[in-house]
């Protein structure tokens, strides 16, 4: 399905040439002076493009109107650089991004790519599989910084090799290695999660092997391990750095060829299982200090998914809320809420050291504790000082130098960034003279050679 795109048009606003970008998104276009925002879920569309270059009072009346009414539906505003202050003001604080005129492609490219989603037919095939097999809605994000991942587990899941999902805690691993497992051949078979950091050392073989009577005095009778259990399914490891060494080496003994003798035994028994194993720790620097073994690393680590934390995600603070508002006010049974505004401005601002799993905590104490039917910035649990700091009142030409200021060494930076430090290359692809974007570059003080190479998109 191609994505939806609604334009609020302006006069001057002379973005035809841009939309041609893509021949898999649908533009519907009206004007300011037929646009009535309480007909806006009409449009069904996935973005909101609102062009504010000559009819400012229409959009801010727009905007205050969302203010009061906030949709799920991401916004793009593309605001004149002679506008405003407040107009300015309050599209920053209102939209999920804007662009200040003249837009150039490069510029509009990422911005759409960043608020859609790259390739979003992939993408959106990918959910539907993942929803269909397994009602996987958890697995909720647009940003270019988590699409990769997502993109990477219908290919792992095809695999029988061991996985290594790695990234920080509360990212979502034990989500992911769900998903893996339903999207496999094994998906009609048991998902047996290991929480290895709560098993002691002397009781790890046992857990994992089981035995047979009398291996011990209080072995009445056979017990099967969790490898057992797992038969043709997915055994998940997770929090395997915690293993001591000692238990590291039976487990590796077991990955070799899939075979173990329970204790007490006299015979090996083989696993048929597909290993996933999770950490939230570097274990590249666990095996050079020596507390975990190298064997076992390349082992566990054939195919690998890094889940980045929800900082290097931000675009998708505002969709996992939304998304976490909409299912716990429906498991409750509670009336729908929403976010004003200035909470969802709070939420964007925290680094989320907790990522999504202490998102997901603060918008449920959220909800427990907003009387009405708003959240507002007061209900989220979160350091007052680590929303984003209002916009400080300032001059008309203050105010425009700064936004300029910001938006000049946003898209300097990621067009530096997308051309590996070549300014030549960077001119060409912004339609600048070399000389001028290269005066740019150091009026802004940016180092071409220390700016860090991004992806295609």
């Amino acid at each position: 399905m191609p994505h939806k795109l609604l334009l609020i048009d302006d006069p001057k606003g002379n973005l035809d040439p841009l939309l041609s970008w893509k021949s898999s998104l649908c533009w519907q276009q009206t004007t300011w002076d037929s646009f009535l925002p309480e007909q806006l879920h009409h449009y069904a569309a996935h973005l909101v493009v609102a062009v504010a270059t000559s009819q400012f009072d229409r959009a801010m009346r727009f905007f205050q109107w969302l203010r009061e009414h906030p949709m799920s539906t991401p916004l793009l505003a593309v605001v004149s650089s002679e506008a405003q202050p407040d107009l300015l003001r309050t599209a920053l604080e209102i939209s999920d991004d804007f662009i200040l005129l003249p837009v150039h492609i490069e510029e509009w490219r990422h911005r759409l790519t960043r608020l859609l989603g790259a390739e979003g037919e992939d993408i959106e095939s990918v959910r539907n599989r993942l929803n269909e097999q397994m009602g996987l809605a958890q697995i909720v994000g647009n940003d270019s910084a988590f699409l990769p991942t997502v993109k990477r587990i219908p290919l792992i899941a095809a695999a029988d090799a061991p996985v290594l999902v790695t990234g920080e805690t509360g990212t979502g691993k034990e989500l992911c290695a769900r998903a893996i497992h339903h999207l496999s051949k094994r998906r009609n078979f048991p998902f047996i999660p290991v929480a290895c950091g709560a098993i002691p050392d002397h009781l790890f073989e046992n857990e994992l092997f089981g035995h047979s009577r009398g291996a011990f005095t209080d072995a009445a009778g056979d017990q099967k391990g969790l490898a057992a259990i797992a038969e043709a399914g997915t055994l998940f490891l997770d929090d395997i750095d915690a293993l001591s060494l000692a238990a590291q080496a039976k487990l590796l003994r077991f990955l070799e060829d899939h075979s173990y003798k329970p204790l007490g035994a006299e015979r090996f028994v083989r696993a048929n299982v597909k290993v996933i194993s999770a950490t939230n720790h570097d274990l590249e620097s666990a095996v050079r200090d020596g507390s975990f073994r190298s064997d076992l690393y390349f082992r566990l680590n054939v195919l690998q998914l890094h889940l980045p934390p929800l900082r290097e995600r931000c675009g998708d603070i505002s969709v996992l809320a939304h998304h976490f508002l909409k299912s716990l006010c429906a498991s409750t049974n509670g009336q729908q809420k929403s976010f004003s505004p200035s909470a969802l401005y709070k939420l964007q601002g925290y680094d989320w050291p907790g990522n999504v799993r202490e998102l997901f905590n603060v918008i449920q104490r959220a909800i427990v504790f907003s009387d009405g039917t708003q959240i507002l910035p007061s209900h989220l649990s979160i350091p007052l000082s680590a929303g984003k700091p209002p916009m400080p009142e300032a001059s008309f030409r203050e105010g425009r130098s700064k936004v300029i200021e910001a938006y000049e060494r946003k898209y300097v930076g990621e067009l530096l960034a997308r051309c590996n430090g070549n300014i030549t290359r960077a001119a060409r692809q912004a339609g600048k003279d070399r000389r001028a974007l290269g005066r740019l570059v150091k009026k802004l003080n940016i180092n071409p050679r220390t700016v860090q190479p991004l992806g295609d998109f």
